[in-house]
């Protein structure tokens, strides 16, 4: 092709995956650059040796209206291995687990055994509202904790609103989280929970494998330590892209970085850019894994709120959603924690956290013993959700900056959604576009 571009992305996660996709297909030339030994980014996940399938080193899952990753899957034929199994959720209250994941059944039953009818029949009303309001623009005006007990009443307000908002993003941010990305967690979420056959990591090699085979390239182990405007003989200006061991030239270069190392990245760009990048502010995740020889409860998603005094913020029992043959028999708990980068749990080591954690376990069963913990993992990340303050959509840093052929797509921008891969894969196939667009224009 006499338009054919050499294109560099920063980051084998979902989105540089995506990205990977549209590019190789319109025929140009990628090389991808990973600092971690396997691609998948935040969706990455390991096998123990007697394991059938990975397991996320952080919980994911997808949900039915997660439209943008399956989409992709459908353009991939592999839609026959995406499966949806049906697990529950409880919520943590006055010392008991009830269920509480579905608005037609479970909710407005807890609400009606132990709330004034008001509060269910507001609860229902307002919850019909949010899920057919078109426009999120006027929500991001107001914080959430201020809406939602405006709406929701004081009392629903403590029980679900409050607990959500504290563990997401901790007690300080209260006053920062506006109602719009709330809004959208409500909106897009369904009680159907998904996943690939063999885990997300299976997915995300599959689709790797299928990009080497058209020639992509992907360096993992190589972390990109700088990105420089570079002018070459003749006045046509590339992209200089340098790692520890060597550098190369690209016309364009898209990073999926974090917004922080972005701003370290690329020195080149305009102050106001760069200034931008660094306000964008979120909260770390720390995943303690144990595989037990026994189930812990009957459920999958445990909701903790934080004054009832649990050390972290979920109790996700991950074979109540995937069964545990697939993983030799081990009974798999996922206790995590969203977290200021700079909390004490970031410096402890696994031991230290087993200290703290495993003294909780018998409030979900009371059998518990430490006996039946066969092995345990720890992962930490310090970038895993990013905070939107009030008015957020105006101070987000545009996909295409002002240096010309570099890209940016972080989980930062794909406001007012959260963050996970469904939207990865929505802006990593928008910054293709988008220079796919510029080069047809030029």
């Amino acid at each position: 092709m006499a338009d054919k571009k050499q294109v560099a992305i920063i980051g084998a996660g979902t989105a540089g995956l995506a990205a990977a996709y549209d590019l190789i297909r319109q025929g140009h030339d990628v090389v991808i650059y990973e600092a971690a030994p396997e691609v998948g980014g935040l969706a990455a996940g390991f096998r123990a040796p007697h394991w059938n399938w990975s397991l996320e080193k952080f919980y994911h899952h997808w949900f039915a209206s997660d439209r943008h990753i399956l989409d992709l899957i459908d353009e991939l034929g592999w839609r026959d291995q995406v499966i949806f199994p049906r697990p529950y959720t409880v919520i943590y209250w006055q010392g008991r687990f009830y269920p509480f994941d579905s608005i037609t059944s479970t909710i407005p039953a807890f609400l009606l055994r132990h709330f004034p009818l008001s509060d269910v029949i507001r609860y229902g009303l307002v919850g019909i509202y949010l899920r057919f309001l078109a426009r999120w623009q006027p929500l991001e005006r107001v914080t959430a904790a201020e809406w939602t007990q405006r709406w929701f009443g004081k009392r629903v307000y403590e029980l679900q609103l409050r607990p959500l908002l504290v563990g997401k993003f901790g007690e300080e941010n209260l006053r920062v989280v506006n109602m719009a990305w709330l809004w959208a967690r409500l909106r897009s979420r369904t009680t159907r929970l998904g996943t690939f056959v063999g885990g997300f990591q299976a997915f995300l090699d599959k689709l790797a494998d299928w990009l080497r085979d058209r020639r992509v390239t992907i360096r993992l182990n190589t972390a990109v330590t700088e990105i420089r405007s570079h002018t070459a003989d003749g006045g046509s200006r590339q992209l200089r892209v340098e790692t520890a061991a060597d550098a190369a030239l690209y016309d364009a270069v898209i990073s999926t970085s974090s917004p922080g190392l972005m701003a370290r990245l690329a020195p080149d760009l305009p102050e106001s850019y760069a200034a931008s990048l660094k306000a964008l502010k979120s909260m770390g995740a720390i995943a303690l894994i144990l595989a037990l020889d026994r189930p812990l409860t009957r459920y999958y998603w445990h909701n903790l709120p934080k004054e009832a005094g649990f050390p972290f913020l979920a109790l996700v029992e991950h074979t109540n959603f995937i069964p545990a043959r697939h993983y030799g028999g081990d009974h798999l708990i996922y206790c995590g924690d969203y977290l200021d980068p700079g909390h004490e749990y970031f410096t402890l080591s696994k031991e230290a956290l087993l200290e703290r954690f495993l003294p909780a376990l018998p409030r979900f069963n009371p059998a518990f013993e430490r006996s039946w913990v066969r092995d345990s993992w720890l992962w930490k990340t310090p970038y895993a959700q990013p905070i939107p303050p009030v008015n957020h959509s105006r101070h987000i840093p545009p996909i295409k900056t002002p240096v010309p052929g570099l890209y940016f797509a972080s989980m930062s921008q794909v406001y007012p959604w959260d963050r996970g891969t469904n939207f990865a894969v929505e802006i990593g196939r928008k910054a293709a576009r988008l220079a796919m667009d510029e080069w047809r224009e030029a």
